[in-house]
């Protein structure tokens, strides 16, 4: 077995390294910089509504224009439409797989 590592001693070696190297203080990741904040869940899917819904948005417009007349090109209307309803089914089956996993951790045993 392993003996236990002391993180203090650890972290002031890295520190007198770094000390020394003002070129390694400058690489992201490494140098005293804080490290970035994780991805939170609720901020990840709120951007992805947000792009489904600019998606769906986008074909609406695409749609209407092309019925106004203001458009003639219907292979993008219809690229654009696909693309939304594209969209709209992964979020669906997202959604699925999220309230799945909900009702399996709900139905978990204490």
């Amino acid at each position: 077995m392993l003996p236990p590592i002391d993180t203090r001693s650890v972290m002031a070696l890295r520190a007198q390294i770094l000390a020394r190297s003002p070129a390694l203080a400058q690489v992201p990741g490494v140098g005293a910089a804080a490290p970035a904040a994780a991805p939170r869940f609720d901020t990840a899917m709120a951007d992805a509504l947000k792009a489904v819904s600019a998606v769906q948005e986008e074909a609406g417009a695409a749609s209407a224009a092309f019925e106004r007349g203001d458009s003639q090109d219907l292979a993008g209307v219809m690229i654009a439409r696909q693309k939304a309803s594209i969209a709209f089914e992964a979020t669906l089956q997202v959604r699925n797989k999220l309230l799945g996993a909900y009702k399996d951790v709900m139905s978990m045993p204490l």
